[in-house]
């Protein structure tokens, strides 16, 4: 799951969805130098990510975009199921995503001192450009999508997911429902 994903799956609780937010950037032995809250997000996203990889519906959407993405299809799956969410906002929080996008950005902006060396930059640019609403659109989606593909090794061509999402989703946006209904109720169900 990428950032909404992991933001939306925190609940409301801002230590806990600040925590799930930098989940990727601390490594274990980081752990430690966080306050408590903060370090159960950080262990609520590794299990997010551990339930999501070994999900069938997941796995069986990856093989949809490996032809083209090989080893990159987790990554922009991730970002599509973002898409998927913002696109159906609605169905899943009361507020709307903008109003939800800027608390988000404000109180991660109040612990910013916290942001591990390598979020810094990441957080200004998702803030400046709003990556949380871009989400919503295919076009915002393509974008993200274009700006991830500058940051690759090796030749990924992102962008292009949009166009199996645009040829797939009829068939992808109801498995999605199924699993992310079910990722809900894991981290529901998780005691940390």
């Amino acid at each position: 799951m990428n950032f909404l994903a992991h933001l939306y799956l925190s609940g409301d609780n801002e230590s806990l969805r600040f925590g799930n937010f930098i989940g990727d950037a601390v490594r274990g032995n980081q752990l430690a130098r966080f306050p408590e809250d903060i370090q159960r997000g950080i262990i609520l996203h590794r299990k997010i990510d551990s339930f999501t990889d070994e999900h069938p519906i997941f796995r069986k959407h990856c093989k949809l975009l490996y032809p083209d993405h090989g080893h990159y299809s987790r990554v922009i799956l991730d970002v599509i199921y973002d898409y998927f969410i913002a696109s159906n906002w609605s169905k899943f929080h009361s507020q709307t995503l903008n109003e939800y996008a800027a608390a988000f950005y404000l109180a991660t902006k109040e612990r910013e001192h916290l942001l591990p060396a390598s979020m810094e930059r990441l957080f200004a640019l998702m803030q400046k450009q709003n990556w949380l609403l871009q989400y919503a659109s295919l076009e915002g989606l393509e974008h993200i999508l274009f700006h991830m593909n500058k940051r690759t090794s090796f030749p990924s061509q992102f962008p292009q997911a949009v166009t199996v999402l645009k040829n797939e989703e009829q068939q992808m946006l109801p498995d999605f429902f199924i699993f992310f209904d079910e990722l809900i109720n894991y981290c529901n169900n998780q005691s940390i």
